[in-house]
């Protein structure tokens, strides 16, 4: 909707100033007028002081407005001559910031995020906007730069298993008499897994978005939810999987819990000693305020350089051991991470010397 032009920030604030210094001018006569002026006679009065025979004229009234009216209407000439031009400096003094940081905005509005104010000065009002706008601009960089980079990595992982799809069926295509039975079942496993990468790629998406009902959930009841599903898989990797603690209630999501603690104990599980004998320990309990899920798992050791790197989407461990059958694209702690940070939570990962990762969730407690 367009608007009609109106005075600029500058002009108004001008004005203004020349406005105030008017009215201090006119009220500072005023005050002449009232404490001065009125208390002289309007006739002239002869004074005769004692011991002179010189008698001398006591001025009036008119006379005095005469010549002072002229010289008062000059000096509010004046006045309003300087608080314009002054009001204009100061102004445009003043307003200097707002100038760079709407120079600042423009080229943000032009796709380019890598412009920064940085301000100098004492810190005032406008420094504190200056500061808070940067800091809006980095993260805004840095979140386009992420949401860039994880496009590209989700449409080469998309692309991977369709890729194979069509090399699979060009094969079939050219060679009739090739195993229907071994295509389809391979066809169901490229399938599966693009299916399976789709569902992640919504499910992190959910949990960035965090558009969902919250409800009182049981982070003890969830873990022995997920331990339950997750127990033939450590039984057939031969690991020993428990769960202890008590009860540790939160806020959320309970089928996104349920999610992150799956990811957890699998992560776990699938990382772990590769000739089995691992064990894998879920721990739950509740601290004051908050609610606490600990995952702890054996394996080889971590680099420290890498495990900051994990929650990452697409990004795996190099050093972590993993089979094929359980190949996956990388998303297991970064949907871990983006459940944690919807329910307002910390996800924290550490090392363990011995080998393997310890990680801790903590979330807000609900009485």
């Amino acid at each position: 909707m367009d608007r009609a032009p109106g005075l600029s920030v500058r002009s108004k604030l001008t004005l203004s100033y020349a406005g105030f210094l008017m009215l201090a001018g006119v009220l500072l006569l005023g005050a002449v007028w009232v404490f001065l002026l009125r208390y002289v006679p309007e006739r002239a009065t002869l004074i005769v002081p004692s011991g002179t025979a010189t008698p001398g004229v006591f001025p009036i009234r008119s006379n005095l407005l005469r010549v002072f009216a002229p010289r008062a209407a000059a000096v509010l000439a004046f006045l309003l001559v300087l608080g314009l031009a002054g009001g204009w400096i100061l102004a445009g003094r003043m307003l200097a910031p707002l100038t760079q940081i709407a120079d600042a905005a423009r080229t943000a509005g032009n796709r380019s995020l890598s412009h920064r104010i940085r301000m100098k000065g004492r810190q005032d009002e406008f420094r504190e906007l200056s500061d808070a706008f940067d800091s809006m601009l980095a993260r805004l960089e840095s979140h386009v730069a992420e949401q860039q980079r994880f496009a590209a990595n989700a449409s080469h992982e998309l692309r991977t298993p369709l890729a194979i799809s069509r090399t699979l069926l060009d094969v079939a295509r050219k060679d009739p008499t090739r195993d229907r039975d071994e295509l389809i079942e391979r066809l169901h496993a490229v399938n599966t897994r693009a299916i399976d990468l789709t569902e992640a790629l919504l499910l992190l998406g959910r949990g960035d978005r965090g558009n969902f009902t919250r409800e009182s959930v049981d982070l003890s009841l969830i873990a022995e939810e997920a331990a339950e599903t997750l127990l033939p898989l450590a039984e057939q990797r031969r690991i020993t999987l428990d769960v202890t603690g008590g009860a540790a209630r939160t806020s959320g999501s309970a089928e996104l819990l349920l999610r992150m603690v799956t990811n957890l104990v699998q992560n776990a599980i699938v990382h772990n000693c590769p000739a089995g004998g691992g064990t894998v320990t879920v721990h739950t309990e509740a601290h004051g305020d908050t609610s606490v899920l600990r995952v702890e798992n054996t394996g080889r050791p971590l680099p420290p350089e890498v495990v900051p790197t994990l929650t990452e989407p697409f990004r795996r461990g190099t050093e972590r051991v993993r089979t094929d059958e359980h190949a996956a694209a990388g998303l297991g702690l970064a949907i871990v991470h983006s459940i944690v940070r919807a329910h307002e939570g910390t996800l924290d990962l550490v090392p363990r010397p011995a080998g393997g990762l310890l990680v801790t969730v903590t979330l807000p407690a609900t009485p």
